[in-house]
């Protein structure tokens, strides 16, 4: 058995699979930002509530893989700078004992994703991709001839932190225009409460003060105004970034994912596609939503990518990297 466990900054999401990635059973918790010592035993806690829903022992566990937002030390399993936790070196290593003897492993949420995506998702059968996850921050992972590309230091592919705009608003990293800044769920909830502060009209002034990313989602399915054009700025900001991505390494597809993108549902791919192609030079990518896959990574590439769904097994990632 080997349980994979993506930890969000809003909820920390668990599932138990077999050795070859079929899924078993499921779980979640809010996240507890900003506290190590809790979060680390509500992960404990999911790993042995998922082994109770299965009737099996903690030691039955082989691996546990965690996919983190941010820079890590995968040797040490220590979340470096894990801005949107609001952790910073932070150890796993020593997460699940003394119930779980297992190796602990750790790597980059969006990696997994991008893996996952590649190889059993929606960019099943492309050899360069980018993936895009729209949450509480924004993530991404880069897939390359058929590799999944981290850089020098294992930590490329964050396109969160592309700035966008010179001087522009200020990111949780320090900087200032992060494409993160315009184009994660705290970004929008920003943008809408600063409209509504000004007198704006919405439906969403009865949520003023506690708004949601949802609730605003919600209001532009519904046809209010104001959501629906922070929606279209949200979507004109999301394709600057993608489209620089584009001119770069010109990829076969992009996948956006994550929670964010789950909530905005199709519209959100047909507004980005649109604005991406007149800022793009060569082939038109296609923009598509992701497949939900959930892929426990153990092995030589080790992660997880907990999006419940399709599930691929670890030995399909091997045969795609040709490791």
């Amino acid at each position: 058995m080997r349980i994979g466990i993506d930890l969000g900054g809003t909820t920390v999401k668990a599932a138990l699979c077999t050795e070859d990635g079929t899924l078993l059973c499921k779980d979640s918790l809010p996240t507890r930002t900003g506290n190590a010592a809790g979060l680390k035993a509500d992960m404990k806690t999911l790993a042995l509530s998922l082994c109770r829903a299965h009737s099996c022992a903690a030691e039955d566990v082989t691996a546990i893989g965690i996919g983190v937002p941010g820079s890590f030390d995968k040797k040490t399993c220590t979340l470096r700078f894990g801005t949107n936790l609001g952790l910073n070196n932070v150890s796993f290593a020593d997460a699940f004992l003394p119930e779980f003897g297992c190796p602990v492993h750790l790597d980059n949420d969006a990696n997994c994703a991008a893996l996952g995506e590649a190889t059993a998702g929606a960019a099943k059968g492309t050899r360069n991709m980018l993936m895009v996850t729209l949450g509480t921050g924004v993530g991404g992972g880069i897939i390359i001839n058929g590799q999944l590309y981290t850089g020098c230091n294992g930590i490329a592919g964050e396109i969160g932190h592309m700035v966008i705009r010179k001087d522009g608003e200020p990111c949780n990293c320090g900087r200032r225009g992060c494409l993160e800044a315009y184009c994660s769920a705290a970004s929008l909830v920003r943008f809408a409460e600063h409209a509504l502060e000004d007198g704006r009209k919405s439906v969403l002034a009865v949520h003023k003060g506690q708004l949601n990313a949802k609730q605003i989602c919600d209001a532009v399915d519904a046809g209010d105004a104001l959501a629906q054009e922070l929606f279209d700025e949200y979507c004109g900001n999301l394709a600057n970034g993608l489209a620089s991505f584009v001119n770069l390494f010109q990829p076969e597809s992009i996948v956006l994912g994550g929670g964010l993108a789950f909530l905005i549902e199709w519209g959100l791919y047909n507004l980005v596609t649109g604005k991406i192609v007149t800022g793009v030079t060569g082939t038109l990518i296609s923009v598509v939503p992701f497949a939900e896959v959930m892929f426990p990574l153990l092995g030589a590439y080790v992660a997880v990518g907990v999006l419940v769904g399709v599930v691929g097994g670890s030995s399909a990632i091997r045969n795609y990297l040709k490791v």
